[in-house]
């Protein structure tokens, strides 16, 4: 939906299974890296838990975890200096109490952190217990950051199940929200995360960028949609990036046509 004349930022999803092997992942995020630069974009979007992941959670995730200045965030931002790009992945990051984890997304660029976003809504649906093994961000304002006239805003996986987040990136002044995200396989699942991506980018009338682990723990399926809900680029199962040229003045031109923001009548309010 480019308009002529318009101009446009190109950022990608990257698609990928991490393990438990943090320098595999490492490589791989540096290969995926390397691709979305050589397809022009600006920017991208990492799954959940893109430093370490294990499945079932056991105690190596404490072992794992890292902190905001430690040595995969270190590695992203040499990567996105060497490519010139920002870089946005899921981090298992240290938490308070020395058991569990945060689960932590951040977005690098060349000088180093921009933005982090700490899980809001743990996974504890569906038979799975996320909080047994991950710490609850706090509450506090969402951190946006600006590229190419658009402005990022970050959210993770079972987040998209609460309209609320998208809700209070949108009141943030985000043009795109950011989902790196470990969406469970199971029955039904790949219809909930087609149907909440697209409804996240409709009723917030923006773009949704929204990375996942592929099969067979994920449903993969990572996409970027515009803001009337169109599905601009999609992955599939495999491991890939793929590339969306974003329409810098899409978000101002649907929302004149569809005010529902601005039409609204009740905000958020957030509750402990």
């Amino acid at each position: 939906m480019t308009a002529p004349g318009s101009e446009t930022t190109a950022i990608a999803v990257a698609q990928f299974a991490p393990s438990a092997d943090k320098l595999a992942n490492l490589a791989l995020i540096e290969q995926l890296v390397a691709t979305a630069s050589g397809r022009g974009a600006s920017l991208v979007v990492f799954p959940e838990y893109s430093s370490y992941f294990v499945d079932p959670f056991d105690d190596s995730l404490a072992e794992n975890a890292e902190e905001l200045t430690g040595p995969f965030v270190r590695a992203l931002t040499e990567l996105a200096s060497e490519h010139a790009l920002h870089i946005v992945a899921g981090l298992l990051e240290r938490a308070t109490d020395g058991r569990r984890v945060r689960n932590t997304v951040v977005a690098v660029d060349a000088t180093g952190v921009v933005a982090t976003y700490r899980k809001l809504h743990l996974y504890d649906a569906f038979g799975q217990r996320e909080s047994d093994w991950v710490e609850a961000g706090d509450l506090v304002p969402p951190e946006t950051f600006d590229l190419g006239g658009l402005r990022f805003g970050l959210m993770t996986c079972y987040d998209l199940r609460f309209p609320e987040v998208g809700r209070t990136l949108a009141d943030a002044g985000a043009d795109v929200f950011l989902v790196p995200a470990e969406w469970v396989r199971g029955p039904l699942k790949e219809h909930h995360w087609r149907t909440l991506v697209h409804a996240r980018a409709i009723e917030n009338t923006v773009f949704v960028a929204a990375a996942d682990h592929p099969p067979p723990l994920g449903v993969g399926n990572s996409m970027i949609v515009d803001p009337q809900g169109v599905e601009i680029a999609a992955v599939g199962t495999a491991t890939d990036v793929v590339v969306a040229h974003l329409d810098r003045d899409a978000v101002q031109r649907v929302r004149r046509v569809n005010p529902a923001l601005r039409l609204r009548r009740m905000g958020v309010v957030p509750r402990e």
